[in-house]
């Protein structure tokens, strides 16, 4: 008798145990939990700590509270200006009402189901509704330019920095302003969302690159024209300069050619002018310098007797 109450309270006290332990669990800081009995909710437990539900009859239903992250599928989409772009998402979001959220979409999974459809649809709007370079920019800042390419950036620009009215955040603040007023009838408080990547398609992007090179090519042909007129200023410069410095100097040659042969013709004058022996002796070394350019060994020389060349070659005989 004894043991067999012995063996009753042993399992009573186990059942006890096994009731109080599936009753009893712990709520984290980071969680929140709801208590559902039947699937219908009950009550909603923020607090941390231990707490207690029915056993067999409750269910708790234990929910993030921490912010948590969606990450949003790549989808191509044509923009406003007819630009078709690759676009990528992301946002934060968290669960604002965990009793209105378990009754919307029950867990996380089907809660990511649901930003899915909201998110992607409006950021498709947001895109479609504005031009790419309001999705792509979110100021009109001055681009730093390379000195060097100054000329470059002057020409591209009004073309490949137009002035944008809006810009891409306040294009992502509309998106979440829209779609937070949705995800609230869900028990979810939209945190953020931005766009994580825009490009081109490749048949675009592909477009694209070649318009950029054959724009840089225009460039480089207008430097290129540029540097060969240059050139040719240059050249002629040279040659202009060259032609007057070489006047100059035939001028000058000329000049001191002019005044030697002037000072030899007066040096000649007076030598010519002298009277007596010194005229006579000047007059016989200017013909000997005549006979030494005139004649050579082999010459046949005929001269009349009134010659001069003759008058000194006599003397010169008859001595």
């Amino acid at each position: 008798m004894n043991n067999r109450t012995s063996i009753f309270i042993t399992a009573g006290v186990a059942l006890l145990l096994i009731i109080i332990i599936s009753a009893a669990f712990i709520v984290n800081e980071t969680e929140q939990v709801i208590i559902t009995m039947f699937g219908k909710p009950q009550r909603v437990i923020n607090a941390p700590g231990i707490h207690f539900k029915v056993p067999l009859f409750e269910d708790a239903n234990f929910f993030d509270k921490r912010f948590l992250e969606w990450d949003g599928n790549s989808n191509q989409v044509p923009t406003k200006d007819k630009r078709f772009v690759w676009v990528d998402t992301f946002a934060r979001w968290r669960i604002s009402d965990p009793l209105l959220f378990f009754q919307r979409v029950r867990d996380e999974r089907g809660a990511h189901s649901r930003l899915d459809d909201i998110l992607d649809g409006e950021t498709r709007n947001a895109v479609a509704n504005h031009d790419l370079v309001e999705i792509v920019r979110n100021t009109n800042r001055v681009p730093m330019v390379i000195e060097t390419d100054t000329l470059a950036a002057d020409e591209m620009d009004n073309e490949v920095f137009p002035k944008i009215q809006i810009g891409r955040e306040k294009i992502t603040k509309e998106v979440l302003a829209i779609a937070s007023k949705r995800t609230a009838e869900l028990g979810i408080e939209l945190l953020d969302i931005q766009f994580k990547r825009i490009n081109y398609v490749e048949e675009v992007q592909r477009k694209i690159f070649e318009r950029m090179i054959t724009e840089r090519k225009r460039i480089a042909e207008k430097y290129r024209s540029e540097g060969q007129g240059e050139a040719s200023k240059i050249l002629g410069s040279k040659e202009r300069e060259l032609k007057r410095v070489q006047s100059e100097a035939y001028r000058e040659a000329q000049q001191i050619i002019g005044d030697a042969d002037g000072k030899a013709t007066a040096i000649y004058a007076r030598a010519y002018n002298q009277s007596g022996s010194a005229q006579e002796f000047y007059k016989f070394l200017k013909t000997l310098e005549t006979y030494e350019q005139t004649f050579s060994e082999k010459d046949i020389l005929l001269l009349s007797t009134r010659s001069d060349l003759y008058k000194y070659l006599e003397n010169i005989n008859g001595r």
